[in-house]
């Protein structure tokens, strides 16, 4: 409508998930899209690919393609996909120091120029590299956020509706932790219909699951060679939707805790409302003694990470 100011979205990354997730977010016309990178003429030439489907699939916004940040001024929300993607055999972790001087640019570069906007970040290993761009940006806690439970959970929801042979619409469930081998799928949160999946499976059914979902990451990698981004690019670009038309989602997001869960000072997947000031609530779920066990554990795996970044010098 004239008149009306549109969003602006920057994506730092070029490759197939910053590409992937400017695509979702021009076919939704969640506002314009400035798609950035280092390499010459690859945020250029991706920008002008989606630009053209536009008269096919109908979206009115712009996309252009930058290796310049001074283009990304006045995001409402800048989007970090930036940084080295996992090949076979290696893990989030194995990331660590390649991405975090990526990340800590990134941050401080964007938010520089929109110094109002929103952060999400979803390079790797995303709990600790959402720790780099709080510290880099020095933005408040609620205006970074990492994806993390999104796709952890979509992808725990795909395994169990293929699982029992129902509708992926009809299933819901929650992953917490952090994003890594040692997230924490809640079987007891997880329904199809609002029928608890426990009633579903059998134990043993449900743990086969509960373990592909933490490895699905590496499942894709091992298929394919490098990171998935589908699935990243339209778990971002919900979280993206949530934000910019403040839809007060309530989603498994990598959020700042400061004693939420009994954790203090980290990054970790937790469920949040998700609307127009970012993080605008941590929900605490009440979990069983093991539940709250396993989440412990995987908080102290993320801060193993932080600690390994800051005692190399890196931080």
């Amino acid at each position: 409508m004239a008149g009306i100011k549109r969003k602006k979205i920057t994506i730092v990354g070029a490759g197939a998930t910053g590409a992937t997730t400017a695509h979702w977010c021009a076919a939704k016309e969640l506002g314009d899209i400035v798609l950035l990178d280092v390499v010459s003429g690859v945020p250029q030439g991706r920008a002008l690919d989606l630009l053209q489907s536009a008269p096919l699939e109908g979206f009115d916004c712009s996309v252009i393609g930058t290796n310049n940040y001074d283009d990304t001024a006045g995001s409402d929300v800048v989007v970090i996909t930036a940084g080295s993607p996992r090949k076979p055999g290696m893990s989030r972790d194995d990331l660590l120091n390649i991405n975090s001087n990526i990340v800590r640019t990134a941050a401080r570069e964007a938010l520089n120029r929109s110094p109002e906007a929103i952060l999400i970040v979803l390079t790797n290993p995303l709990d600790v590299m959402c720790w780099v761009a709080l510290r880099a940006s020095g933005l408040p806690k609620n205006r970074v956020v990492g994806q993390s439970g999104v796709l952890d959970s979509a992808r725990f929801r795909t395994f169990i509706a293929e699982e029992i042979g129902v509708s992926f619409e009809d299933v819901s469930a929650m992953v917490l932790g952090g994003h890594g081998d040692s997230m924490v799928p809640l079987v007891r949160y997880a329904h199809v219909g609002g029928v608890p999946v426990a009633q579903l499976l059998s134990r043993d059914r449900i743990e086969k699951l509960v373990e592909r979902t933490r490895f699905g990451g590496g499942e894709i990698v091992g298929l394919m060679g490098t990171s998935a981004y589908y699935a990243p690019a339209a778990a971002v670009t919900q979280m993206i939707e949530a934000i910019l038309r403040d839809k007060k989602r309530l989603i498994p997001c990598a959020a700042y805790l400061e004693g939420e869960y009994g954790q203090n000072g980290v990054f970790a997947g937790v469920p949040v409302i998700l609307g127009g000031n970012g993080v605008e609530r941590i929900i605490e779920l009440e979990l069983d003694a093991l539940e709250s066990e396993a989440f412990a554990a995987s908080c102290r795996d993320v801060r193993e990470n932080m600690a390994r970044l800051s005692g190399s010098g890196s931080e």
